[in-house]
């Protein structure tokens, strides 16, 4: 099969600044940039079913929740119910006093005006005007020169400052974005947005943002970066102006975008819970905080329980999550293979409580948002011999030695690759009774100790009959209670190999391993007393054997 792959259709993005020496390279982020939400308005405008007035409400809360200072809520010259919404925050005082809100508006005096209205009674607002700026839009959508695009963006910003006089007493911050920035040539971004920026530098207008995005992402992150430190080397007025940046995934790099912008100079960024947006979406806010708090540093939101983030998000937007999804998907902590899941084990054990965080395909500690270790390790027929132990000893306590683990492995195997599924560890514990906790044909009854002697009762179900056995001790402990037993036992030559006792709360645990005929017998018992748990042990093994011999394993 041949793909009509043309290639040849498209050519290499080189609109961009020719740095000599990049700084942006060379820095590192040290503390959150102002994250601002774009879930109401970028999000909203991207969704199969728009949300009503009532789900932005939701929305609106879970934004303020989580700690939220900025937070863009519509475009009310363009629908109703963003206009509704507005109006419902400012006259039910739904707007907390540390938050500043944010409405879109194109660059158009009666949109403008309109704007305006719905934001009758606030204290403080976010402008936010734009027109498209870009080669393609000059050409093609609007068959317009570059003057005639700047003149749209002046007069935008002449009937917006002259709206702001009308209301006294209001913090205006405005913000301009020259749409598909990074499409377009930089220095005529830079003309452009001296003329806005020239015009608003007014009194009356408390702060100017100048937002700066990859309206379509055409390329590299790099070159985004190279563009964001060249305008903001070469804008004046650079004190006085707040560089927002707004990235789209296009090509799946909205993330690293964002990063090295911030690196470059920006001081702001505009986002999205969980990455909603146009096309394949927009920054992912969730992960660009998670990002930096994996880096120690605080990304002053609160996202300690994602999940509650999650459920809310799914509910108002009617988008499910990949369980893959950046920092909180439901599969993102979890490991299948065995050479991870050792990893992971070997790591948690020595992570200390104070130290910094160093623990093998862990980048955080899941319990920071709410996670639980159970999800860490799971079970499937990729997975190895650390993993079903980790399982055991997270669930049941159960410290299983290597020798034990390398009998049970083929088990787990097997288990797992005939049905194909994702194995529990009470299935694991099911592996480890059916295949080594035996009890038949030779069971304990009892057994009595007098001065120096031992007495074992048990009871061969294969002849119906008890057998009872006296053994001589001058030290009575486990080692010699089993080689004595196997010595006394005259049916098979059997040697010891080895054997490991674990007392875990008020039980013990005994694991034995035999030799017949250099043929491998694992015996395993759980008692509340150790000798008992010895015997039991060792009869264990021997059942395997009676077992085997009557499959016809064992010659």
């Amino acid at each position: 099969m041949k793909f009509k792959f043309n290639n040849k259709k498209y050519c290499y993005f080189d609109e961009f600044p020719k740095l000599k020496n990049r700084d942006w390279i060379d820095k590192k982020i040290s503390k959150t940039p102002i994250l601002v939400s774009e879930d109401l308005r970028d999000g909203n405008q991207s969704l199969i079913e728009p949300m009503t007035v009532e789900t932005k409400k939701t929305m609106w809360t879970l934004l303020i929740n989580i700690g939220l200072k900025e937070v863009m809520v519509g475009f009310p010259s363009a629908s109703k119910a963003d206009f509704d919404f507005v109006r419902w925050l400012i006259r039910n005082k739904q707007i907390p006093e540390d938050v500043t809100i944010a409405v879109l508006v194109q660059a158009r005096k009666p949109l403008i005006k309109r704007t305006f209205e719905s934001l009758v009674g606030i204290k403080k607002s976010i402008i936010h005007f734009y027109n498209s700026t870009s080669p393609i839009q000059r050409d093609r959508v609007f068959k317009a020169q570059k003057e005639a695009i700047i003149a749209i963006a002046a007069k935008g910003a002449k009937y917006i400052l002259h709206q702001t006089k009308k209301y006294k007493n209001v913090n205006w911050i405005i913000e301009y974005t020259p749409e598909s920035f990074s499409n377009t040539e930089i220095d005529f971004t830079l003309t452009i947005c001296e003329t806005v920026v020239d015009i608003l530098s007014q009194k009356n207008i408390y702060k100017v943002i100048l937002n700066l995005p990859t309206t379509v992402d055409l390329t590299s992150p790099h070159v985004y970066a190279d563009q964001i430190e060249y305008f903001c080397k070469n804008i004046s007025k650079r004190d006085k102006i707040i560089i927002s940046v707004h990235t789209h995934n296009d090509r799946g790099s909205a993330i690293t975008s964002s990063e090295v912008a911030v690196l470059a100079g920006a001081q702001r960024i505009e986002c999205t819970l969980l990455g909603n947006g146009e096309r394949t979406g927009n920054l992912d806010l969730i992960a660009f905080a998670m990002n930096l708090y994996s880096q120690g540093i605080d990304p002053n939101i609160d996202l300690h329980c994602p999940e509650e983030i999650i459920d809310i998000v799914k509910l108002c937007t009617k988008l499910p999550i990949h369980p893959r999804h950046p920092w909180v998907g439901k599969l993102v902590y979890t490991a299948f293979s065995g050479s991870h899941q050792d990893a992971i084990r070997k790591s948690i054990k020595k992570q200390k409580q104070k130290e910094i965080w160093q623990v093998a395909y862990l980048p955080i500690d899941p319990k920071d948002i709410g996670r639980s270790y159970k999800s860490v390790i799971r079970l499937n027929s990729q997975s190895g011999k650390s993993g079903f132990a980790f399982l055991l000893e997270r669930d049941y306590k159960i410290k299983l030695p290597r020798w034990i683990r390398n009998y049970l492995a083929p088990l787990v195997q097997n288990e797992s690759e005939r049905n194909m599924f994702e194995l529990s560890s009470c299935e694991l514990y099911s592996i480890l009774k059916n295949n080594c906790f035996l009890e038949t044909p030779f069971c304990l009854l009892n057994y009595y100790i007098y001065k120096n002697s031992l007495q074992i009762c048990f009871y061969n179900k294969l002849i119906d009959n008890k057998v009872t056995y006296n053994m001589y001790f001058s030290i009575l402990e486990c080692k010699k209670i089993l080689l004595a037993f196997i010595e006394m036992w005259t049916l098979h030559k059997l040697t010891l190999i080895k054997y490991y006792i674990q007392k875990i709360n008020k039980y013990y645990i005994a694991l034995i391993r035999i030799n017949l005929h250099k043929h491998i017998f694992i015996g395993t018992a759980i008692d509340f007393d150790i000798i008992s748990v010895c015997l039991k042990s060792i009869l264990s093994a021997i059942n395997k054997i009676f077992m085997d011999c009557r499959a016809n394993k064992l010659t």
